[in-house]
């Protein structure tokens, strides 16, 4: 039986109008250090096995490896058919390994036996990943929307988004808001691989043409690292700063943190000691405890104000040319964003003059 390959560029050009199912047939721990966004993991090896096989492999030679394969895994092909069989459903399904291609194929041929309709990913996982990091250069029009913590930055982002625009979420897919309190609330990191992943799932699905959003960000989202490539498109694009009260940055923190327990937004503050001086932080922890938010809040904000103004000092220095734009904004997000739309568009008129 002849198993159809399919391309990268074929898979992914058909992927919104006939979704396919991808199944990832490596182990669990590969899959875990990153995996095509979407894709299922049905691995032909656990761990333990496949590191049996890549002994044998590099001992005894090729042929001996796949006899092991064989070995430890035939008696499971049923089970495998049976969760592909769950998954898939009515779909096509594409399926992928990391590199030689072996896994992927003797998955293929088992799936294709049951009925199901099949492809092998003929460039396999480290395609992907190349491409991603191809993406990350690739020119892409982007708007990069800044302004100090509190802002709403990240609302007026995801309120475009249903506008129509293009954005590319990097807090959503790095489960992290940013600052020291970001992770409070939010789902576990993933790997900097698979975040790398999910930011190249977005630019695919972005058109280059099209101008995409960004919120600004430090080069750190908690744990992780916004690749250089990306960050060097970032500080180079236009900018469109958002500007509101200090009350209502005020207001939109205590809404988003406020409700969590004293205990731990103590430890995140706690956290900044270095940053902020054991003094400031004392008289923060002391306001916190008599339950003054609104007091503790303004000693976090003045840190995170001089922190935004030092780095927006040092890009606006490094790329004097850059284009950038204010606008004030208040505390309705979707009127925001239909100001920051049309500040997009001045900002693109500016480029064209200049450009012209």
């Amino acid at each position: 039986m002849t198993i159809p390959t399919i391309s990268l560029a074929e898979a992914w050009s058909g992927s919104t109008s006939s979704p396919r199912l991808w199944i990832d047939v490596r182990s669990p721990g590969e899959y875990a250090a990153g995996h095509i966004p979407g894709a299922i993991n049905i691995p032909l090896l656990n761990n333990e096995e496949r590191a049996e096989v890549g002994t044998i492999y590099k001992q005894h030679g090729r042929d001996s490896a796949v006899d092991a394969g064989f070995r430890l895994t035939g008696g499971k092909f049923a089970r495998y058919v049976q969760e592909a069989r769950e998954a898939c459903s009515d779909r096509e399904a594409i399926v992928y390994c990391w590199r030689g291609g072996l896994r992927s194929a003797i998955m293929s041929w088992i799936f294709s036996l049951s009925g199901m309709r099949i492809h092998q990913l003929s460039c396999v996982y480290i395609a992907w990943r190349n491409e991603c990091l191809r993406l990350f250069a690739h020119p892409f029009q982007i708007l990069l929307l800044s302004g100090m913590t509190g802002c709403g930055k990240t609302a007026i982002l995801r309120q475009l988004e249903q506008m129509g625009e293009q954005i590319l979420d990097l807090e959503k897919w790095a489960c992290h808001k940013g600052s020291s309190f970001g992770a409070l609330g939010q789902p576990e990191q993933p790997t900097q691989e698979q975040f790398e992943n999910l930011l190249g799932f977005g630019l695919m699905n972005s058109n280059d043409q099209r101008r995409l959003w960004i919120e600004d960000e430090s080069r750190f989202i908690g744990k992780l690292r916004i690749p250089d490539a990306l960050l060097r498109q970032m500080a180079r694009a236009p900018e469109l700063e958002v500007c509101c009260t200090q009350e209502e940055r005020i207001a939109r923190i205590l809404h988003e943190y406020g409700a969590f327990p004293a205990e731990q937004l103590s430890e995140r503050t706690v956290a900044l000691s270095r940053r902020i001086g054991g003094e400031q932080v004392k008289s923060a922890l002391k306001l916190l405890h008599e339950g003054d938010l609104q007091s503790w809040a303004g000693i976090l904000l003045d840190y995170y104000d001089k922190t935004y103004l030092y780095t927006r000092c040092r890009r606006r220095k490094d790329f004097p040319e850059g284009v950038v734009l204010t606008a004030q904004v208040g505390g309705d997000d979707d009127q925001s964003a239909r100001t920051i739309r049309f500040g997009a568009q001045q900002i693109e008129k500016t480029r064209a003059r200049r450009s012209g």
